[in-house]
């Protein structure tokens, strides 16, 4: 292979050369080729003079440099950064000493209870606040030995999110450094089921899987409450239950099987009466953390606010016959107007003392918060005059009717109640009072001759009905001169169908929500009406199928038809559209009858009580909230009035019927009728479309505005 090259090489030396088709012939041995040792210790050496690191931008977190099984050395950390910019703390460990943290068994040193960021960012100064009270109220910190609280913020305060960053902190997270519970549970009305479970996952994006249950056959539906309650350890696959009062009800057997950590129950005003199912059944669960949400303060009675307190913190109001010995017997003696002055004072404080107590377990913010953040909105209550039909019927029925007579004989008795309703449905429309004109019942006889020649009841006939006509006005104008959606609410499912006259009469687009659907559709209809691109322009709400919790801000006004025993349901009602995510100005109508039994009822329901307004629920519960004289006034009518109402308040304001003053500075739509804009005309609106709609039947308007910003609104 080597050949001598000695081209022109004076030495003769030679140079091997070797073809590059070939390789060298190695020699053969039996040896392992092995690698050259000290190249070997350079790489290795290499690899490791780089240390591992997290590859997230600007970690500094632990760096999990432990093998498996042994325990991480130093002490316990927390969940989030409790120094983190914006970082909610709901628990600090105590300060130690430089000794102390010697002496200190690190497994066992408390940590930092800090609410996840994901949540903390989102949450406002109020919701924060609000986080904080929940979390001291159900880990006794706040009453030591009670684990229950009631959260009554207003509607629109976002009681909801406050309750899942409870419930997200709780299972999560202790001082313990251990999750405080394994599970919990939220019980709704059946209407808020879906909308329960689509707020976790608004919220929590995917972190947690809910169960809902909103249906299903009797054995599915326990096959899934026995599947939840068996669910033990520290990663629970679905840790949230969302369930129905009714449901709960029928399956409570299930649920008493074993424990849950917190049970939250929203519109929880439902749990006033100790003595049905709902209450007994949630009471026996074993559960001591207890959060109660009603955005409706109290209503009737102080038994009622009895049994909400005991049902979050049993005992801290004594029992029911302490209670009534020690709190309601002289807070009511101190009430009464024959009172003498050791009752009284003895009453006031009896009252200051409940206040105290229950103020420890309950946290209640008003509406004025958010101003801050929402738009602004208009109030108003108008008057609507009677047609002459209607104010023909409503005499003869005052005539004829039996009530009439029996309260002059001061009697009461179950036909003054059905009288209400009669009288309450004809000031909405006469044709929901024609049957009983057909039938000829009590107070109706001969009345079917006022009717005009031909009537019928298929028709909607807006101009026979003060309150319909000045309807058809506000739709008409709001459809023609902008892009506004609006809500209609009514008590009664036979005003809804006439709304549904109308509407298919001027061939507006509309959605009905009432007692008979079913929950997964009101939760698809809801989300559609609220699309900016949906075509629907009514949105129509039964005050009684479960309003509450409805977000409609895809609607900026809302028209209360007929006013409702009890001011929580309206309140309920007009918060449908005022609420966060609302960008435009609200105009919220409540249109009365003029000097009818409409007008007694608002003036009832603005009529404020020491501790809570004295209002009705059922009409069945008339006669133990009215004297004889006020219910005689009920079947009165005042012909001549523009407004009852602004009459009963003796107006110094007003001369002539006519404004001279304004309200007084610092008032708005939650300060008293008085303080309120008071126009017997339409030149003092500062709304449009009422304006426009004022000659058709308006006698006297009321308005305020819920915050300041409103100067310059059209």
């Amino acid at each position: 292979l080597c050949r001598k090259l000695s081209l022109g090489d004076e030495t003769g030396s030679g140079e091997c050369y070797r073809s590059p088709f070939r390789k060298p012939l190695a020699q053969l041995t039996n040896r392992p080729h092995c690698l050259d040792s000290s190249q070997h210790e350079a790489f290795i050496r290499s690899i490791l003079s780089k240390p591992f690191k997290v590859p997230i931008p600007n970690y500094k977190g632990p760096l999990g440099l432990r093998a498996l099984g042994i325990k991480r050395g130093g002490l316990r950390s927390p969940l989030h950064d409790p120094f983190e910019e914006g970082a909610l703390v709901l628990y600090e460990p105590p300060l130690l000493s430089a000794h102390d943290q010697l002496k200190i068994d690190k497994d066992k040193a408390p940590v930092h209870v800090v609410v996840d960021p994901v949540l903390s960012r989102v949450l406002r100064p109020h919701q924060r606040e609000g986080v904080k009270f929940l979390w001291d109220c159900v880990t006794s910190r706040r009453i030591p030995g009670s684990h229950g609280c009631i959260m009554a913020d207003e509607m629109g305060l976002g009681k909801t999110l406050q309750c899942i960053t409870l419930m997200w902190t709780l299972l999560r997270q202790s001082p313990d450094c251990k999750p405080e519970i394994e599970k919990a549970m939220v019980v709704s009305p059946s209407s808020l089921v879906r909308n329960w479970y689509n707020e976790v996952e608004k919220w929590l994006g995917g972190r947690i899987q809910p169960l809902a249950i909103d249906g299903g056959s009797k054995e599915e539906i326990d096959r899934k409450l026995v599947g939840f309650m068996n669910q033990r350890g520290l990663r629970v696959p679905s840790p949230i239950l969302i369930i129905s009062y009714e449901t709960f009800r029928l399956h409570a057997e299930a649920l008493q099987k074993g424990s849950v950590g917190l049970v939250i129950c929203d519109e929880g005003h439902r749990l006033k009466n100790s003595e049905n199912q709902t209450y007994q059944a949630l009471n026996s669960l074993n559960t001591p953390r207890r959060v109660l949400i009603s955005g409706t303060p109290i209503q009737n009675d102080l038994l009622e606010y009895f049994s909400l307190v005991h049902f979050v913190n049993s005992g801290i109001l004594g029992t029911a016959q302490e209670f009534k010995r020690h709190f309601e017997i002289p807070i009511l003696k101190g009430r009464d107007a024959d009172a003498s002055e050791a009752e009284r004072h003895k009453g006031e404080e009896r009252l200051k003392e409940l206040i105290s107590i229950v103020n420890r377990c309950l946290i209640r913010r008003t509406s004025d918060i958010l101003s801050k953040y929402l738009p602004v909105k208009i109030e108003q209550v108008v008057c609507c005059r009677l047609t002459p039909l209607q104010a023909e019927l409503y005499k003869n029925f005052l005539k004829q009717a039996k009530p009439v007579e029996e309260l002059k004989e001061g009697k009461i008795s179950v036909s003054s109640l059905s009288s209400i309703t009669s009288l309450k449905k004809l000031c909405n429309h006469p044709t929901l009072i024609h049957d009983k004109c057909v039938e000829e019942e009590e107070g109706f006889m001969g009345a079917l001759d006022l009717f005009p020649a031909g009537y019928s009841t298929k028709s909607v006939e807006p101009q026979l009905s003060g309150k319909m006509l000045v309807l058809d006005y506000i739709l008409a104008v709001t459809k023609s001169t902008s892009n506004d959606k609006v809500v209609l609410v009514s008590n009664y499912t036979q005003t809804l169908d006439l709304f549904e006259k109308l509407c298919r009469n001027r061939r507006y687009l509309y959605v009905r929500l009432d007692g008979t659907m079913s929950i997964k559709k009101r939760a698809k209809i809801v989300e559609r009406f609220n699309s900016p691109s949906s075509p629907e322009f009514i949105f129509m709400l039964s005050s009684k199928a479960g309003g509450c919790g409805l977000n409609l801000i895809g609607a900026n006004r809302l028209v209360m038809f007929d006013p409702d025993w009890n001011p929580a349901n309206d309140e309920q009602a007009m918060a449908r559209v005022w609420r966060d995510g609302q960008k435009k100005t609200c105009y919220i109508y409540r249109l009365l009858s003029t000097g009818t039994i409409e007008e007694k009822i608002f003036q009832r329901q603005t009529h404020k009580k020491a501790l809570s307004s004295c209002v009705v629920d059922e009409e069945q519960d008339v006669e133990r909230h009215f004297s004889l004289g006020e219910l005689k006034e009920l079947f009165t009518l005042n012909e001549t009035t523009t407004s009852d109402t602004h009459d009963k308040i003796k107006c110094r304001r007003c001369v002539n019927g006519h404004q001279v003053r304004a309200p007084p500075e610092g008032s708005d739509c939650t300060s008293d009728l008085s303080q309120w804009n008071h126009c017997a005309d339409k030149r003092g609106l500062q709304d449009a479309v009422l304006k426009a709609a004022w000659d058709a039947a308006i006698t006297f308007t009321f308005h305020h505005h819920s915050h300041e910003e409103q100067r310059g609104i059209p």
